[in-house]
Order: structure tokens, then sequence, then C-alpha cells
């Protein structure tokens, strides 16, 4: 027997797991779902590996978890004869809690500690739920590849032991050393109640040793009595399924604490046969941006696979659910998976079938699509990019705000509300609602009572340019040259009045290196400049940000627009000739400005600043 080997959890992990026994649960009995779907997790991964690898079964065909409880040493075991781990994948996976990336999980938790009991589910922390009710636990466990087995022990401390161990089976058994005001979880009729509540529908048979008779010892051949009926519930007729029953299964596969905001069942028949259950989550988990799916493949009630990526496209992956299907071998491997056209029609229905959920619960339950849209939207319009197919089944369901009113408005109500003659769908583009409201880019549309879209996503100028479009109408950018009010280029007027035209060559000559045309423009009403995007440049929030990822982009030169009706404009007319270098301090101070506005950043401030004061400085004297 090899030494034990004392392991100190990652500093955010300890804080982590302090967070999670003492703060984050309000309910302490669910520690046991959560220790059954590890199991049954376990289970199915050693099925699917016996597909290709039959020898891990030769010596133990059974598939089961069995849960032991002693009043004696007030203690509870699950037991598994699942995939087991080796040492390191115990020392890793038990040792690292949410293992993408700790530090931010730290910061979300200690942010959100006011809704602890909906937030543990999404940080994938439901092991460490043990020790909502135990003090000590010890896990045990060998890996069905072969080896050694190994103990796994911790008080929910600083550190944890990791030792060889006796075990024969192959398989992993979770022991929890209760406290003492924990004991009603010895007692078998209040394990076998939380075993019907929340795991009744789990595929695999849930055991418990059957109460010993007085007189019998422990030493003859336990009997197990089995807690859970073990039906797939996907496979029950829909209408045979209760809310509660889709909440309490919803919970084991995606270890939320909250019920799912909605759900869709449905059977396909014909050329391909499968049933489907999806669950849309009402908070979307920490690592929503890691690309990976919540739905798992069965094939005729084996399990195949999770994280199901050719089944779910990318802008789908908030989905959670499970597939079941009759056409696909069992044998199914992810290169073949990738390549079939059975499995290219079941995700075509499960796309199918989603955007018919949105579109029933957007029409229906206005409030709920809304949170829907907070949570996921993000995710969900990436499908106009990624898949122009949908495009016309996605852009219904896109939501902005905009200048109508607050909240969150889509296309068909913008185009319900567009005024006789206006002839597009106009956005404008920054980081927030409120600086986008102030913009100088609306002043001629305000004018005219022409409603614009608050677009502040980074992705938006994808999704824009990859929708192009909507119910006929074109969508325009209002901070972008070519824009069109009336059906005409009626904003661009490059030939300046004549009485202007040295004030402009002189504004060509200060900013040549900077700006790629300097024209009048009827764009604005109220302010004197502005700077436009030109054709195939970025937005300014756009080019910040991908900066701030540090990606090379090629300067970008914008258009200089002109208000020749504003005082300021005259005033500067008259130093052409007269005052050159109070002239330049004006034209460096409106760029300036025109870059705020846009929401790039200065060049040189101190410039800038300088310049104000100069100017500031001339006006009181």
């Amino acid at each position: 027997m090899s030494t034990p080997e004392t392991h100190r959890f990652q500093a955010e992990v300890n804080q982590v797991l302090h967070l999670v026994i003492h703060s984050l649960y309000s309910n302490k009995e669910v520690f046991l779902r959560e220790l059954i779907s590890n199991a049954s997790d376990a289970l199915d991964k050693l099925r699917f590996t016996a597909l290709t690898s039959p020898e891990l079964l030769k010596d133990d065909p059974a598939l089961h978890i069995r849960i032991t409880v002693d009043a004696e040493k007030n203690t509870l075991s699950i037991e598994d004869s699942g995939i087991g781990m080796t040492k390191e994948e115990m020392t890793d996976h038990l040792g690292t809690v949410a293992r993408s990336g700790s530090r931010a999980l730290m910061e979300q938790l200690k942010a959100k500690q006011a809704e602890a009991p909906t937030l543990i589910g999404q940080f994938g922390v439901g092991f460490y739920s043990a020790f909502l009710v135990a003090d000590k636990v010890e896990v045990v466990s060998r890996s069905a590849s072969g080896g050694s087995a190994h103990k796994w022990t911790s008080e929910g401390k600083d550190t944890f032991l990791v030792e060889e161990a006796d075990r024969g089976p192959r398989g992993t058994c979770v022991t929890l050393f209760l406290r003492d005001d924990q004991k009603e979880f010895v007692a078998p009729y209040r394990v076998r109640e939380l075993v019907q509540r929340y795991s009744d529908y789990v595929e695999h048979p849930i055991q418990m040793r059957k109460p010993q008779k007085d007189g019998v010892t422990a030493d003859v051949i336990p009997e197990w009595e089995t807690l859970n009926r073990a039906v797939a519930l996907w496979q029950r007729p829909k209408a045979d399924v209760t809310d509660a029953e889709h909440a309490e299964f919803y919970k084991h596969l995606s270890h939320d604490f909250e019920e799912p905001l909605a759900r869709t069942h449905f059977r396909v028949e014909g050329s391909q046969e499968f049933v489907a259950l999806l669950y849309i989550p009402k908070r979307a988990p920490f690592d929503l941006d890691v690309q990976h799916r919540g739905v798992r493949l069965f094939v005729k009630r084996v399990f195949v696979m999770d994280d199901c990526s050719e089944l779910v496209p990318e802008w789908l992956r908030f989905l959670r659910g499970v597939v079941d299907s009759n056409d696909l071998p069992l044998n199914v491997s992810r290169e073949v998976l990738q390549d079939t056209a059975i499995v290219r029609a079941i995700r075509k229905q499960l796309t199918k079938k989603t955007l018919d959920l949105l579109d029933e619960l957007a029409k229906d339950r206005p409030a709920d699509y809304l949170a829907f849209w907070r949570a996921f939207g993000a995710v969900l319009k990436s499908g106009i990019h990624l898949d122009a197919e949908q495009k016309p089944r996605l852009a219904p369901l896109l939501r902005y705000e905009s200048t109508h009113a607050d909240g969150l408005f889509s296309l068909p109500e913008y185009v319900a509300r567009m005024k006789e003659g206006q002839p597009a769908i106009y956005y404008a583009f920054g980081d927030k609602k409120e600086t986008l409201a102030e913009s100088p880019y609306l002043e001629v549309l305000r004018q005219r009572g022409y409603e614009v879209l608050f677009m502040t996503d980074p992705a938006d100028e994808w999704i824009a340019d990859g929708l192009k479009e909507f119910d006929g109408k074109p969508l325009m950018s209002v901070m972008r040259a070519e824009l069109k009010l009336d059906g005409k280029d009626d904003v661009v007027k490059t030939e300046a009045p004549e009485a202007l035209k040295p004030l402009f060559d002189k504004i060509r000559t200060l900013l040549q290196d900077r700006v790629t045309e300097v024209r009048v423009s009827s764009r604005l009403t109220e302010s004197p400049v502005c700077l436009v995007v030109p054709e195939g440049s970025h937005h300014a929030y756009v080019e910040r940000v991908l900066k701030g990822y540090g990606r090379a982009l090629p300067k970008q030169k914008r258009i200089f627009e002109i208000n020749p009706t504003h005082p300021l404009i005259d005033k500067m007319r008259a130093l052409v000739g007269a005052d050159d270098a109070m002239l330049e301090s004006y034209v460096e101070l409106l760029y300036d400005q025109a870059l705020l506005q846009e929401g790039s950043p200065l060049a040189e401030p101190q410039k800038f600043a300088r310049r104000l004061t100069e100017l500031l400085n001339r006006s009181t004297t």
C-alpha cells in the first residue's frame, strides 16, 4: 500500500466550497439527487464504452446504483457499478470545482448569493452538496479499465487525501459521514421517499438494502429493494407525464435547481423514428459561452453520448434534453454520426421544433420570452450569421430596445409602426441605449418621427449585415455613410454651398490623413459635425471590442460630415484667412468631439483638453 497523498484545493475552490456548504443551498435533501445523478452518468458512460470494449462488462454485466444506510455509524453510501475513476481522474475531478474557470465562478457566486437556491445547477458543483449533510466524505473508486482502487477523503476544508484502497469491483462508492443533526437520512423510509420524489425516472435500478430482521446477522447475502420505476420518461405518452415529473427530470438532467422555462416533447415516425424531449432553462449557466450542448443521445434507450454537437446547432446550445433514436446503430461513433443522413434529419427536426416552441412562447407568454431573450438572446441570434437557412424563422424572434418606448421590441412590431413612405428599418450601434439615445446620428430621424432600434451587442453588426432586410424593408445603420431617408441618397450632399467652399477646402487639408472625405449632410439638424462609417468598415464600437481582444485592425478612416446651417460653421467660415490658427483649433476640437460621439478614443486627449481650455478662456475675455 502506497503512502497517502495530501492535496490542497485551489484557493478559489476552497472559497467556492465554503459558499456551497454555508450559503447557497436552502434545501439540503437535494444532495441525494445530485449523487444519484452522478452515479447514473457513470453507468451511462460505461455502457457506451462497452459497446466497443465489451470486456469491461465481462466480470459483472449488471448496472445498478445501491444505497446503504448505517444508523450506528451514521453513514449513508451511494455505490454504482459504472465506469469508475483512476487516481488521476479522482484527483482532477474531485479536487477542482467547476473546472472551466473557478475564479470567474467565485466572483459570480459572491455577486449572486441572494439568488442562492437557483445557482448551483448552473455551475456544475453538485457533488459538493454532500457536505451539506456530512462533515466528512469518502469516495472509493476503481476504473473499469483496470488498475488499483483509490480513496479520496475530505472534510470540506483546505485539503483532501488520496490513497490506495481495497475495492474489488469496478465503480464508485461515495460514503457520507453524516453530521449529528442530519440523522434523518439514515432512515430507510426517508431515503425511499427522496429517491421516489427526485430520481424515480432514472433508467438504472436504484436499490437499497432491505432492513435486517431480528436475529439475522449482516454476514448473510443482503437482499435489495428497488426504489425507482426506472422507466425512460421521454418514452412515456406525452399526456401521461405530469408537470412535476417534467420538473424533476429536467433537474436530474441539467443539475439545475429551477424548473425549466418551456419544453417540447414530440415523436417523429416515418423514414426516421425518434422521440425527443427538449427543455429551455430559465437562466443562463456561467459557462454558456463554452460551446457545449446539453442534449443527450440515446439509441433504443441505450445512452450513446452527451454534449451532442452533431444534433444541436451551436446557436441552440442552451437546450437541455434527450433524443432517443430507433434508427442509428448502437455502435455509432462520432465520425459516423457526423455523416449520416439520419442525423441531419434529426437535427433539422430538433431545430424546427425548438423554433416552434420559441414562437409559441413569444406569442402566448411574452414576459417569459423576454426572460429567455435576456438569458439566451445573444446565442440565438448568432444563428442568423451561422445558419442562413434559418434567417426567416429567427428574424421575428429578435428583440431590441428602441426610441419608441422603454422595453424590447420585435421587428414585426417595428414594421407595424413604420411611418408612411419610410424606406428602411433604422438602427444605431453602440455600447448602451443611454448613449445612443443622445447621439447626433438620430437628429433628422427623430425630426421625421422615424423609430430607431438600438443595437448594443458587438455581434449585432454581423447580425444586421447577415439579415440585410426584413419584410421587404432593408436594415440600415444611421451611422453609415449610405443612409437613405426617402428612398434616395438624400443625406449625402457632397457639394458645399459656394460660401462654404473655402472652409471645406481648409478642413480637407487639416484632416486629410484622418478622413476619406469632407462633405455636407442633412443627417444633422442640431449638431455641427459627425463622423460616418464608409462602406466596408466596422462601427467604432466593434473596432474597440476587437482591439480589446488583441485583433490587429487596419487604420479605419471615416467620412467627416458637416451641418451647413449650424451657427458655429458660419463663425468658422469667417475665420478662413483671418485667423487660421483659431480655425485649426475649432476643426481639431470638432473632429475630436465627433470621435467621442461615435464611441472612438481620442489619439491625443491632452491636446483636446488644452484646446478646449484655450477656447474657453477666449470666450470669457
